[in-house]
């Protein structure tokens, strides 16, 4: 399943989004102002944003312009009750890929939120690789030489990031929410299970990459002779 993040402070209009993401097997995280979202974007990598204009602390245009002189080159729809052109340009200018005035049909916000996420596959590699490791997104499998694992969807999350991050530490705190998404609660050694299990599977495939354990700091996927522990 996807997971993008909406921004939105209208608590109603957030359910009924969301709903019709879910309907769409797309799974959204919500925050309601500029600064959760800025906190959210650093700390887990959302395949798509939206984002709503009149947000409590600013326009969700300072978050959009932000994103992109740090980089973040995340796919962005702009939700706005403003339909002037000058508007829409203003929101075009500021690195936004789609725009969509309110009031919206659903149909056509969840068509635009889903175009967005056919976008990366033009730029990035559909299927991220490292050191002869390979995913799979759409078969949901890891891959090495011949060998391959099927993974679950929160298996598959953490692991796309940890290949991502590919030798950096990354924070259990992360790896929780990559997995579950924000807005769930995840159980107690939840992580810990799919650690173990991912682990397990890296090597029934006969991969040299392994998830080592970073003590009082989190977890990296490096190479088996680089590792600090089994």
């Amino acid at each position: 399943m996807s997971r993008i993040l909406l921004i939105e402070d209208h608590e109603r209009l957030a359910r009924l989004v969301c709903k019709g993401l879910a309907a769409a097997g797309i799974a959204a995280d919500v925050v309601d102002s500029v600064d959760a979202a800025w906190a959210a974007i650093r700390h887990m990598p959302y395949q798509a944003l939206v984002i709503d204009r009149g947000l409590p602390d600013g326009d969700g245009l300072v978050l959009l312009r932000r994103m992109r002189r740090a980089g973040i080159d995340v796919p962005c729809l702009v939700l706005t009750a403003r339909d002037a052109l000058r508007d829409r340009v203003e929101g075009l200018d500021a690195g936004a890929d789609d725009y969509l005035p309110k009031p919206f049909a659903m149909d056509e916000m969840v068509a635009r939120v889903r175009a967005l996420l056919r976008r990366p596959a033009e730029v990035r590699p559909l299927d991220p690789s490292h050191g002869g490791l390979t995913l799979r997104l759409a078969s949901g499998t890891i891959c090495h030489g011949e060998e391959s694992a099927r993974l679950p969807p929160a298996e598959m999350q953490i692991m796309l990031l940890l290949l991502r991050k590919h030798g950096e530490v990354v924070r259990r705190g992360a790896l929780e929410s990559v997995g579950w998404g924000l807005g769930e609660a995840v159980t107690p050694g939840a992580l810990d299970v799919a650690l173990h299990r991912l682990r397990r599977k890296l090597r029934v495939i006969g991969s040299r990459q392994r998830i080592i354990n970073v003590r009082g700091l989190g977890y990296a996927l490096r190479e088996a002779d680089s590792a600090e522990q089994p």
